[in-house]
C-alpha cells in the first residue's frame, strides 16, 4: 500500500498550477476536463505518479468558493532552502505568513506559504526535520 495523492478543490485552476509549479517546482502531469461531471482534475508532482505521491487539484465548474473549515492543517513539501523558496513566493506575488526559520520549541527550519486558494503550504528545510 502507499499514498497515491492528496486532494485539493480550487476556484482557479491555472493560477494554482502557476503556484506549484513555478514557486513549487513541481512538474503538471496530466490535466483531464470531465464535462459530464463538470469539472476539471489535474495532478502536480515531482516524479511519476507510479512512483510518488502527487497532489490533485479539482475544479469544479460553477464553484466560485469554497469553506476550507478549521479541520485542514497543511500540505508539508521538502525544500532544499526554504528562505529562498519564501523569496521566490513573495516575488510571484504570493502570501508568505511565516517566513524561514527555526521553528519554536526545536530546530527545524519551516516556513508557510499561501495558496491562490487559502491553503497552507509548509516548507521544511531538507536536513533540519529530524534533529
Amino acid at each position: 500500500m502507499r499514498i497515491l495523492h492528496t486532494m485539493l478543490r480550487v476556484i482557479d485552476l491555472d493560477k494554482t498550477i502557476h503556484f506549484y509549479s513555478k514557486v513549487l517546482g513541481m512538474s503538471l502531469l496530466r490535466r483531464k476536463d470531465y464535462p459530464e461531471g463538470r469539472f476539471t482534475l489535474a495532478f502536480l508532482g515531482y516524479g511519476a505518479e507510479a512512483d510518488t505521491a502527487v497532489l490533485e487539484l479539482t475544479r469544479n465548474w460553477g464553484q466560485d468558493s469554497y469553506e476550507l473549515g478549521d479541520a485542514y492543517g497543511h500540505v508539508a513539501i521538502e525544500v532544499e532552502d526554504a528562505a529562498a523558496v519564501c523569496l521566490r513566493a513573495e516575488v510571484l506575488g504570493y502570501k508568505v505568513p511565516r517566513p524561514a526559520g527555526v521553528m519554536k520549541h526545536g530546530r527545524t527550519v519551516i516556513a508557510f506559504l499561501m495558496d491562490p486558494n487559502g491553503y497552507k503550504v509548509e516548507l521544511i528545510q531538507k536536513g533540519t526535520q529530524f534533529d
